[in-house]
Parts: C-alpha cells; structure tokens; sequence
C-alpha cells in the first residue's frame, strides 16, 4: 500500500489522503456508514484532519464556510440517496496517482483554495494542464469549496470558462 505521493516541491502527503487510500483499496468495507446515519455523519466529518477543522469550526460558532445546517444537509442528503459506498468508487477506479501531472489536452481552468489538502502551484498546474486558460488562487476555501464557499466557486467557474463562450 502506498502511504504517501509525492507532490511538486518534494511535499509527501502521508495521513492528509488515508482517506483515499482507503477508498481506493477496499471502498465496500465500508458498508458500516450505509448502516447507520451517525457513524456516516462520523465518518464524513472527520475522514481527514485538515477537512474535520474546517467543519469543526460550524460547530465552535466560527463565521466563515459552512454553517451547522449545511453539515447536517450534507450528511442527509449522502444518508438519504446512499451515495455513501458509491462516493467511495471513484477512488477504486482511479489507477493512477493523485498528484502525477496528467497531460490533459482540453482546455482547463484551475481554481485553487488555501485550506485544500494540496494546493497547486501554477508551476504544477501548467505541466499537468498544457491546456490552461485559467488559474485563480482565492482568499478561502478548502476541499469541498463548491460545497463551502458557492458563490465563490461559482463566480470563478464562469471566469475559468468566460473565454470559451460565444
């Protein structure tokens, strides 16, 4: 099992993907969060250090990302559709390591957010992306941006993808 990748700078992210790597390995052991609501509350609120501080703060009345309802809507939704072991696929399937430039020949925009658990440097970024047409770092957000920080997330798809419009 691999326990750590390394990423532009020398960085080896070791705990911060376990999560990943789990998924990655054995996703329907995980059947245990599809039989109960508060173990998969427990386990999507605290299946990384760096995400479990970011929603902690919801719970420690902190202004800034995610409320207590946007929590509790989010494990809701994943309890209610059990998307939860279907969620985890996406890592099985995935061969390839997290951080190895792709080479990707679409056009792409990349928005990168200070509290995600890598945040790309355009050096990276540019490599991977030979195709880039965007690249934005914001003020906040971190891995679930879209689902912490909408407007944010938003406002800069449409500017990563303003050029492609006619």
């Amino acid at each position: 099992m691999v326990v750590g990748e390394q990423v532009a700078g020398g960085a080896v992210l070791h705990s911060l993907l376990g999560y990943a790597y789990q998924m990655g390995l054995r996703p329907q052991t995980l059947y245990g969060i599809a039989d109960s609501p508060v173990g998969l509350a427990a386990y999507l609120l605290d299946h990384d250090a760096r995400s479990y501080e970011l929603i902690a703060r919801a719970f420690a009345g902190q202004p800034g990302g995610l409320s207590r309802d946007d929590v509790l809507d989010n494990v809701t939704l994943t309890w209610l559709t059990n998307t939860a072991i279907s969620s985890a696929r996406l890592y099985w399937e995935n061969k390839f390591g997290f951080f190895g430039v792709k080479g990707v020949s679409i056009p792409v925009a990349v928005s990168v957010f200070p509290d995600e658990l890598y945040p790309a440097p355009r050096s990276w970024t540019e490599r991977a992306y030979p195709r880039l047409i965007h690249y934005n770092k914001l003020d906040k957000g971190g891995h679930f941006a879209a689902w912490e920080q909408p407007q944010l997330f938003s406002e800069d798809v449409r500017a990563g993808f303003r050029s492609l419009r006619k």
